[in-house]
Formats: structure tokens, sequence, C-alpha cells
């Protein structure tokens, strides 16, 4: 897999579809790490609790520091297969999630820059279409995605993670609980005393309207209880 540096200026050609002799190779024997906002779209695309998403669909790691993140369970099969994937694609194409939806393209640690990854097996990069990266992001459908990313980091990025030596225990289950299981949470927010008491009423009420306004919520519930930081003072 070879990499390059991009910006959303900059050009390249990519076209994927069935006719291409690797189509849906990119969709076995890999690893893809879900984000939270892939979850609330996978689960409401399939109609389940995010409950029940993760326990048939996901296998839960711990990243740096104990950091909870979430691995799609591929297939036991000898192909290791994506579990949404058929011979003529994705069955929840439109809300596939994040590593699925950009690729050819990663964005990096710094915003507005990018990288341009090839796999080997990909004819895709032999197709005329081109794109500039702007292009790409848009036809995608990746600025939704970009936005919850960039509200993910806060979390992840916080520098109040130096306090922390390792998560654990009740800290890693609300991390959990708050970021990837939002049908749990969304409980929680309305059966806690707690968050009524702490969490400006206005500010409730938006996250109470929409599941993307409760995922933003909740990361910041995390970066409160968690990690600390003063984000319900007023």
């Amino acid at each position: 897999m070879s990499e390059e540096i991009l910006t959303a200026e900059s050009k390249f050609n990519f076209a994927c579809h069935k006719g291409l002799s690797c189509y849906t190779q990119c969709c076995r024997k890999v690893n893809i790490w879900l984000l939270p906002y892939d979850v609330l779209r996978m689960k409401n695309a399939l109609g389940i609790s995010s409950e029940e998403f993760l326990v048939k669909y996901t296998l839960p790691r711990k990243g740096q520091k104990g950091l909870p993140v979430v691995l799609l369970k591929m297939e036991d099969n000898e192909e290791k297969t994506c579990p949404f994937v058929t011979p003529d694609g994705c069955t929840i194409y439109p809300d596939r999630p994040w590593p699925c939806r950009a690729y050819p393209i990663e964005q990096t640690e710094k915003d507005g820059e990018y990288h341009l990854i090839k796999f080997p097996f990909c004819k895709g990069f032999e197709e005329k279409r081109e794109w500039t990266v702007e292009e790409w992001i848009e036809d995608q459908g990746l600025k939704p995605y970009l936005e919850m990313e960039k509200a993910y980091r806060t979390v992840t990025n916080s520098p109040n993670w130096e306090r922390i030596s390792y998560l654990k225990g009740e800290p890693w289950q609300m991390f959990y609980l708050a970021c990837y299981n939002i049908d749990k949470f969304k409980l929680f927010v309305k059966e806690s005393p707690m968050i009524k008491k702490i969490v400006p009423k206005e500010r409730l009420e938006r996250a109470k309207e929409d599941e993307t306004a409760l995922l933003k919520f909740a990361f910041e519930w995390v970066r409160f209880t968690v990690l600390g930081e003063p984000v319900f003072e007023k």
C-alpha cells in the first residue's frame, strides 16, 4: 500500500464499479475500525438498536491508554468477508462506514490534509474519472462524517489524557456507553437526575432533538465525566 499527501484542491483518478476485476476485494480480510457516527448510521440502516448492532456486528477492543474502540466483525469464512457485502456490492451502501466511504483518501491529523491510499490490487486508479479531493468528499457524502470525526477528536485529542494512565472500570464503561451505545445512552440521559442538574436546559433539549446532536452531547459528557473538562461550567 502506498500513500501520498493531498490537499482539497489536489487531483487524482479513481472510480469503483462492478466491472472491475477487484470489485469487493477490499471488503475482505481487512480491519474496519468504526467511529461512533458509523455505529449510529449503520444501526439505523439495519433498523436495530445500537446494543444489538454492537453485539452482533462488532468486536470491542482497547486502544491507546485503554480507549474503547470498535472493530467490525467479519464473517467466519475463509475470505473473512464483511457481513454486508455481496457480489453486487454493499447492502448498506448509503450508510457504509467512514473507511469504506472515504477510500481512497484518508484525512490526516492536520485539517485540510489527506492521504491518497493505493492498495496494490485496486484497479480503480486505472480509470479515467478525475476528481479533486473536495469533489470526492462532496460526492461520497463525507461532510457529516468529517464534522462528527472532528467533534470526536475533541475527546481523543484532549490534553487531559495526560492525567490518565489507563482507562478502565466505570470510566471505560461510560466512554463506551456514550460514544457507541447511543440508544442506551439516550435512556441514561432521560433518567439521570445528575445530568438535569449539571447541563443547561437548552443544551439538553438540543441533544434530545436528534441522534446526531445526542452524539455530540455524548462527546461532551465524556469530556466532562471521564476527562474532567469543565464543559458545562457557566
